[in-house]
């Protein structure tokens, strides 16, 4: 048990710390709210329209991206505090594995754009410019690009930039 004195003060500590924190900062507060202080506030700019449109998904890749490679720190540390006196060569194995492992999740991402940010390079193949009327023609038929005078999938229609799959 005296083993764990020191992770269960620790984990005490912590605790205390952060009730302690939310209640000093809810006791000594000014609670005096107005309409500047609630409004959002990015980058010292103030905003003078709604923003556009929602964050793009690549914010929240690039953020998880972020968050595997933090945890690979997190992991990392205590492997070279343990690695010369217990682990040698079977530890260095298993660092390179773990390693590996990332690095070609971390090129998979890359070579899928994961973290391009800007507009996108590579269409998808068989559709061209799409249009209200394409896409409202593909979602009634459910079987992708058709030609708008038959209805027959795969011939394709170029003035809407549908193409054969």
């Amino acid at each position: 048990m005296s083993d764990y004195l020191p992770l269960l003060t620790m984990l005490v500590l912590a605790t205390l710390f952060a009730g302690l924190s939310f209640f000093a900062s809810s006791l000594l507060a000014p609670k005096n709210p107005s309409a500047a202080k609630s409004a959002p506030y990015e980058c010292g700019i103030v905003p003078t329209r709604e923003p556009a449109e929602r964050f793009p998904v690549r914010f929240y890749l690039v953020a998880m991206i972020f968050i595997i490679f933090d945890i690979e720190i997190i992991f990392l540390y205590p492997w070279a505090v343990i690695y010369q006196r217990d682990l040698r060569t079977f530890g260095l194995i298993e660092m390179v594995v773990f390693a590996v492992t990332v690095f070609v999740s971390f090129a998979y991402l890359i070579s899928n754009g994961a973290l391009d940010w800007g507009p996108t390079k590579r269409a998808r193949p068989g559709v061209g410019v799409r249009t209200s009327e394409s896409t409202v023609r593909r979602i009634a038929t459910g079987t992708g690009p058709t030609d708008p005078g038959t209805g027959d999938p795969g011939t394709g229609d170029p003035g809407t930039g549908d193409q054969a799959a």
